[in-house]
């Protein structure tokens, strides 16, 4: 059965007008660019923004029906719930932080025979409401969590059709980012103490079988270009010069061409303190693991009400996201 269905999504993916492909993305020969619309981010970001999720400050409502529906995402695309020691594994996994119940939300996309891991996260919460004013955070961080999903699905469609990234990919929605990070603290311990089960083999994944960790956070403005008048950019903070290589290799191969920036608005002071100071790869920086930030920068609107998806540019956000999978593809060789 299950490779009826592989069969049936080659075909319609072949099926698809062959224009599409000649201007995609190169990843995985282009399929990556038809796996993908601007359709799909834009309604993760609505959803997210929406008064529903009222904000999604840790603990409240808002933010559970967040984690709820984000678990439904991870099991339709078909990622793995994480295992677990204690009964039915679950997609969920909760933590104490100030106080507070905070929920990351958990999905493996597996590759065959490969012992190597990558984890691509963005937190989900956001201000929640404050002086009974609602902070929708649709850039903040709305974006980088449609563009998580955006990857997930990505991955996930091209492993069946035996195309998928060849190492395993560990997708995290992250709680408590307002908490100093607590959500990301929270993943790392899991590597460190051997609570993070490979649901496959029932192991644990360990810290020294991560490759590289991904944290997307503000992805979905063009509100502050780096260079005046190129608003198609895209900024990566990291520390491992072969990571910002890939990147400049994959945007000149798939001829997206986008701005790209490895520093942050060219301010070193900047550039340290989001790449090693209060992003969530912060915790795997510390710890020597390979990270990267993908970001489009802070705006006017960012932790303010005006935050709301009319302010994003989806087209751009779909590039990005684009971008970020071919490099996934070269890094994860």
């Amino acid at each position: 059965m299950k490779r009826f269905f592989s069969y049936i999504l080659g075909v319609s993916l072949l099926l698809l007008p062959f224009p599409s492909l000649a201007q995609s993305s190169g990843g995985s020969g282009g399929f990556a660019s038809l796996l993908l619309s601007e359709e799909s981010l834009g309604m993760s970001v609505e959803f997210l923004s929406d008064t529903l999720c009222a904000g999604r400050a840790t603990e409240t409502p808002g933010a559970v029906e967040a984690s709820f529906w984000l678990a439904r995402n991870f099991e339709r695309m078909g990622l793995q719930a994480p295992g677990s020691r204690r009964g039915s594994p679950g997609y969920v996994r909760s933590f104490i932080a100030s106080g507070k119940v905070g929920h990351n939300v958990i999905g493996f996309c597996p590759a065959p025979s490969s012992d190597r891991y990558a984890i691509v996260a963005a937190h989900y919460d956001n201000l929640g409401i404050l002086s009974e004013r609602m902070y929708p955070g649709a850039d903040s961080n709305a974006s980088g969590v449609a563009a998580m999903l955006g990857l997930a699905r990505i991955c996930r469609s091209l492993s069946v059709l035996g195309l998928g990234i060849r190492q395993n990919v560990i997708f995290v929605a992250l709680d408590a980012k307002q908490l100093s990070m607590a959500g990301s603290a929270s993943l790392y311990g899991m590597l460190s103490d051997g609570s993070l089960l490979d649901p496959r083999t029932g192991r644990p994944v360990r810290l020294d079988q991560v490759s590289v960790m991904v944290n997307l956070d503000i992805v979905g403005s063009t509100l502050e270009p780096v260079t005046k008048g190129r608003d198609e950019y895209l900024i990566m903070l990291t520390n491992d010069d072969s990571l910002k290589r890939a990147l400049s290799e994959a945007n000149y191969s798939t001829r997206l061409n986008l701005d790209l920036s490895f520093d942050y608005y060219r301010s070193k002071d900047f550039t340290d303190l989001f790449l090693n100071r209060i992003g969530d790869q912060k915790v795997f920086v510390d710890g020597g693991i390979p990270s990267a930030l993908f970001t489009s920068g802070i705006t006017m609107n960012t932790n303010k009400v005006e935050d709301t998806p009319a302010t994003l540019d989806l087209a751009v956000l779909r590039k990005r996201v684009l971008l970020v999978f071919d490099w996934m593809e070269r890094v994860l060789r």
